[in-house]
């Protein structure tokens, strides 16, 4: 999938002053040269495990189409009747997509050359027909079907799923020429180890991998600046910037398994990230379960981490926010409305309130609500938090926060994106406890971010809502959004999501 050479992707020009800092920048801040790779990268990809998935959908969908097609041509007209016609239809597309999926022909390498498997496919739909036939033969029912019909939807079908992956290798072609389809890498740790993997990488026909960069914490005397043709960026430390700007999927770490503390010294550090981890294991004579490892081609790396809410899982749950969030809509729109007309008679000033806070991968995002302070004496920064008998808070104010309604609009934030309806709850950006940032309180607060910030959450419904007033109380609403995110399921979204107004009724740290 790489066909650019990497040498030609950061000039050696580009790479002289790489660690210098520009004057009046901060010393641990990206250099210019990394920024402007990160500002690069910041476009949306397509991963292979969208297209794939995809490609299944489409696939069952062009068979059942062209069996469809085939039977109004060859039976007649759609009766009720005939409903044993549109099931074996159904069956035999749903059949063949599965024998697909087990001859490995949703694989990248196999969509992208379709003629070096025809013959693969061309078994398959055969043996999907075989199948239907022996099944028609021992339940006794093949009278009671179109010869005719079938042997064409063999031919019709067959050509309507190649011309398909014809397409599609095509599309692949040209989102890999453009950057559209690939798998971001950065490696962590530099030298020769780094060098030895990116060679074995690149070795790899038709792997999806785009590496973009090192980073790594050694001077130029013990990590050479350009290693294989790719510069190093930057510091662990830095690399934890670059990720938040540029859109990263992979970080592997190119150090040996040995290296024990070296290794979990830069684990804790580069966690927080929402990002796949994998642990290099091309030269480590350990061996761990099959399940431990993925590869690159044939290039083993040990999962470390993965990233939450990846590919098909993040649309389902994009979907479930769009759903419930227009039924919660529709559902409150009375409460809403009768709040805005409350705010608006009872202090001067906007109906709702806009504040700036962390999003996914600590992104700024602007989280609507409605006013409950005055107009002049709200906070936008939240550097001062609420307390109980605030007199900042307006009289409605103290109702609606009270009962949550305050955050009503959030509803809309899940509707458009900026908030999925259930999460970690995103803070302010500048919110503090004892002049302190949450993040210098906690330990890896920012793995909250992993994921996309909630307008309910697994903290909120398990007490943990409210003013955050103590060092204890923010540790433990972040244990709680980490528990959410390591078990994140549908099911435990709509959990989270019925249990809310039940657990809302207890204010007691509401104010």
């Amino acid at each position: 999938m790489n066909d650019i050479d990497p040498a030609k992707r950061f000039p050696r020009e580009a790479t002289r002053d790489l660690h210098a800092p520009a004057a009046g920048e901060r010393p641990d801040a990206l250099n210019q040269t990394a920024r402007q790779v990160a500002s690069q990268l910041g476009n949306e990809t397509i991963t292979p495990v969208m297209v794939s998935g995809t490609l299944r959908i489409l696939e069952f969908a062009v068979l059942m189409l062209s069996g469809l097609a085939v039977y109004w041509f060859f039976v007649g007209p759609f009766e009720l009747v005939n409903w044993p016609y549109y099931v074996v239809i159904a069956a035999g597309a749903a059949i063949a997509v599965a024998f697909l999926e087990f001859s490995d022909c949703y694989q990248v390498a196999a969509l992208m050359r379709p003629f070096a498997t025809f013959s693969r496919i061309f078994l398959v739909w055969a043996g999907t027909f075989a199948l239907m036939a022996l099944t028609a033969f021992m339940l006794k029912v093949g009278a009671d079907f179109s010869r005719l019909m079938f042997g064409f939807w063999f031919v019709t079908g067959f050509a309507s799923s190649f011309t398909l992956r014809l397409a599609v290798a095509r599309l692949i072609r040209r989102w890999a020429r453009n950057g559209r389809m690939e798998r971001r890498a950065v490696i962590v740790g530099g030298g020769k180890a780094a060098e030895n993997l990116i060679r074995a990488i690149e070795r790899q026909p038709y792997n999806d991998i785009r590496i973009c960069g090192i980073f790594d914490d050694r001077d130029d005397t013990r990590s050479p600046p350009i290693v294989a043709g790719y510069p190093k960026l930057g510091t662990i430390s830095e690399l934890i910037e670059f990720a938040r700007i540029a859109r990263i999927d992979l970080l592997i770490v190119s150090l040996p398994i040995t290296a024990e503390q070296r290794v979990l010294q830069l684990l804790k550090k580069l966690w927080v990230l929402p990002v796949d981890i994998r642990l290099s294991a091309q030269s480590s004579s350990l061996q761990f379960r099959p399940r431990a490892y993925s590869y690159i081609g044939s290039v083993p790396l040990l999962d470390i981490f993965d990233k939450p809410i990846n590919g098909w899982d993040s649309v389902a749950k994009r979907a479930f926010d769009i759903v419930f969030s227009l039924i919660c809509i529709l559902l409150f729109s009375p409460v809403m409305i009768a709040a805005a007309v409350a705010i608006k008679l009872d202090s001067k000033g906007p109906i709702l309130f806009k504040q700036k806070r962390h999003g996914f991968n600590n992104e700024v995002i602007e989280v609507y609500k409605f006013r409950s302070m005055y107009a002049d004496q709200s906070d936008p920064t939240a550097k001062k938090t609420v307390t109980r008998n605030d007199p900042r808070v307006t009289r409605v104010g103290r109702f609606i926060r009270k009962t949550s309604i305050d955050e009503l609009p959030q509803f809309f934030n899940a509707l458009f994106g900026s908030l999925s309806l259930v999460g970690p709850r995103p803070h302010a950006v500048a919110a503090q406890s004892h002049n302190l940032l949450y993040a210098e309180v906690v330990d890896g607060y920012f793995a909250r971010h992993k994921v996309k910030p909630g307008v309910t959450g697994w903290a909120q419904i398990n007490g943990w809502r409210g003013e955050m007033d103590t060092d204890e109380k923010i540790r433990m609403r972040t244990e709680f959004d980490l528990y959410y995110i390591e078990n994140w399921s549908l099911l435990f979204d709509l959990r989270i999501l019925l249990l809310t107004p039940i657990r809302l009724l207890n204010t007691e740290n509401a104010y």
